[in-house]
């Protein structure tokens, strides 16, 4: 195989921003509302609430817009792939034209911020395509268009993408739009300390407790407000139980220079599967080509390096790429019934807020949850809300929820008696499973031979996590948890690292 596969692991929006340096939680502090989360949707949302006249504590277990926000390709539009039809059948169209009308919202909130603020971001108005190079699938576009056009958004049909390669048919949106999102959030991050107001990073939240006032335990004390937003990707709150009602899925990304390109005059994205979501963005000067796709059910995929192996055969085939500067992951929930959950965390909840399963657009669904919210603590009406309910029934009775329910069944209660070898039979560079039912332990050899021991019972319900060679960390199969080789949590909705444990060599 020719070219360079061994892209630098790290995100291109990672790769080209500086870190951002907020103090961690210096002890109790309180708040008209705290934020727990640092990506799009809770540093939206705290502008915002900010801007209403509410103090505000966000805190970042990590750093800001570098979790699942930091790991998007980025694109700010209301298509989304094959929705409408789907979102018409299922919800009708009330709440399907609520939908679009959200995400449309969202674009111009973003622009609105990006020139109100003069954020140097990238922001740019580009025509959006969903396209096919399968004459069977023409009709599909087809239907989706008039979906589109039905629920009032700018869609239509052509015979032409921009693509160096030729497409049977897609769909084109007008006036959709991309960016860089950390130039974007890292400006805005700035307008939230001061006046009462703090950013707080690397404080993790543990526990929220809903009252006539909310307390939120952390691992640096406790954050005491009126009102709680639950902005972690997938709520770690057992009230609500969203893990369950959402399927946790991971995507593949990367970032390769090219020369001049038809594909910078659109975005695009296929609309079948394997998924190859197609952008453009700028190093230095020089046009890079982003391509995100191959999408799998977290902790279920022995052979996670595969997907980067695609991609770049795929773009080295299709747009002549060979220069491979970037690779990385991420993680999405999708819920259901297709739409997000968006409003209070549970029957009777009055003060907590969560906001989650965007299904992979985050950018124009987390920024519509935070105007959403936003309007909800300050006491706006917002149409909104009875689209997004979060206390909605999910319909757990669909193929699809019946099949998830009994893969979960699966794995917390299959996995645990499973007997897989010993710490002899990992290699180095490895990561496997090992032990005796009831005492299994996740062991990785690091390439220089020494042992990584802990539990292998996921923190959040127990599942066995999995290894995930293309980004080293053990992976939950349940719902969606990750953690590196020394157990500490990258992802949620646990949030409590695994056990550490010794075993020999």
């Amino acid at each position: 195989m020719s070219g360079s596969s061994t892209g630098k692991h790290l995100s291109f929006w990672l790769d080209t921003t500086p870190r951002s340096d907020y103090p961690a939680m210096p002890g109790d502090v309180s708040a008209d509302v705290a934020v727990i989360g640092g990506g799009i949707t809770g540093l939206t949302a705290a502008v915002l609430l900010k801007r209403s006249g509410k103090t505000v504590v966000l805190i970042e277990a990590r750093r800001i817009a570098e979790g699942v926000t930091g790991h998007t390709t980025a694109k700010v539009t209301s298509q989304h792939q094959i929705t409408y039809n789907a979102l018409i059948n299922v919800h009708g169209v009330e709440k399907a034209r609520l939908y679009a009308q959200a995400n449309e919202a969202a674009i111009e909130r973003v622009e609105s911020f990006v020139d109100e603020k003069d954020i140097d971001c990238d922001f740019r108005r580009l025509p959006a395509y969903v396209y096919t190079e399968s004459a069977q699938t023409v009709p599909q576009l087809r239907s989706e268009v008039e979906a589109a056009r039905r629920v009032g958004l700018p869609a239509s049909f052509t015979r032409d993408a921009p693509l160096p390669f030729s497409v049977e048919g897609a769909i084109r949106f007008e006036n959709q739009a991309q960016f860089h999102v950390r130039e974007y959030l890292l400006p805005l991050a700035e307008e939230i300390p001061g006046d009462g107001s703090h950013l707080f990073e690397g404080t993790r939240a543990l526990d929220v407790k809903e009252g006539i006032q909310c307390w939120v335990e952390t691992d640096r004390g406790r954050v005491i407000a009126r009102d709680v937003v639950v902005a972690t990707h997938v709520p770690f709150l057992f009230k609500g139980q969203f893990w369950g009602k959402a399927v946790p899925q991971r995507e593949y990304g990367t970032a390769a220079r090219i020369g001049e390109t038809v594909a910078a005059q659109g975005i695009s994205i296929s609309a079948g599967s394997p998924t190859r979501s197609i952008r453009t963005a700028s190093r230095n000067g020089e046009t890079v080509l982003i391509v995100v796709g191959e999408s799998h059910k977290t902790g279920e995929d022995p052979d996670t390096e595969r997907h980067y192996r695609n991609l770049e055969e795929w773009s080295r085939e299709r747009f002549g790429v060979t220069d491979f500067e970037n690779r990385w992951s991420t993680q999405d929930y999708y819920s259901m019934d297709g739409l997000p959950f968006v409003g209070r965390a549970g029957a009777g909840s009055e003060h907590v807020y969560v906001a989650t399963a965007f299904a992979s657009w985050g950018m124009t669904n987390g920024t519509a949850a935070a105007m959403l919210l936003s309007d909800l603590i300050v006491g706006r009406d917002n149409e909104w809300a009875k689209l997004y309910d979060s206390t909605r029934t999910a319909p757990l009775a669909t193929k699809e929820a019946l099949t998830e329910g009994t893969k979960q069944a699966a794995h917390l209660v299959g996995d645990r008696f499973r007997s897989t070898g010993n710490v002899a039979d990992v290699a180095p560079g490895e990561g496997r499973v090992v032990g005796r039912p009831g005492d299994q332990r996740a062991v990785y050899r690091d390439p220089r031979g020494e042992v990584h021991a802990v539990s292998a019972r996921c923190t959040h319900l127990g599942c066995i996590v999995s290894w995930n060679p293309a980004e080293t960390s053990w992976d939950c199969p349940c719902h969606g948890s990750r953690f590196s080789v020394d157990g500490d949590v990258l992802h949620g909705p646990a949030v409590r690292d695994l056990e550490k444990g010794e075993l020999g060599s």
